[in-house]
């Protein structure tokens, strides 16, 4: 349900056209909520078919180009509603906790080297959003938009802490796989 929301924001944000939003959602917003080209053209249309978008007209007709994208009142109105919505939290939904439970029983030799390259992951993803942070958001920019969406930044940041202080801790508590009897 969220993708349609995600897409209003980023083109209120700024109007794009599809190939355009698929880029900001590789550069920003899919760090939190990602998908992919299709899925966007896809709501793209039927956002279109809404009524809550429309494509704008071109600057310069011309064959091929592309359809760039602006948010109507009505798709405005629908994603007001949407962030003053309640919504309980969603539960977290990771490969690898899974994994780990199904490792419980059935074993899982090298799974440490697994926990390892998440950790290896996780560690290059929080470099990344410490780089936008430093970046993007200096001690100047502080209108309440910019604080809103440092704030998402930052929550970003601090998930990225917990799983590696957790999986700093699960390979500490890890026990090592007994030796192959063959």
């Amino acid at each position: 349900m969220s993708l349609p929301h995600a897409i209003l924001t980023a083109l209120l944000e700024k109007p794009s056209s599809g190939l355009e939003l698929t880029r900001r959602f590789d550069r920003s917003i899919g760090y939190f909520w990602s998908a992919t080209h299709q899925q966007i053209y896809r709501e793209l249309g039927k956002l279109e078919q809404a009524g809550q978008i429309r494509a704008l007209a071109p600057a310069q007709p011309a064959r091929g180009q592309k359809k760039e994208y602006e948010v109507l009142p009505a798709g405005r109105e629908a994603l007001s509603a949407w962030v003053a919505r309640r919504e309980d939290p969603k539960q977290v939904r990771d490969p690898l906790l899974l994994r780990l439970r199904a490792a419980a029983v059935v074993g899982a030799p090298g799974l440490d080297a697994e926990l390892r390259r998440h950790l290896v992951l996780h560690r290059r993803q929080l470099a990344e959003y410490l780089e936008i942070e430093a970046r993007d958001f200096p001690p100047e920019r502080d209108a309440p938009g910019d604080r809103l969406r440092h704030m998402v930044l930052r929550g970003g940041i601090d998930l990225e802490n917990f799983w590696i202080g957790w999986l700093t801790r699960a390979l500490a508590d890890y026990p090592a796989a007994p030796p192959d009897p063959a």
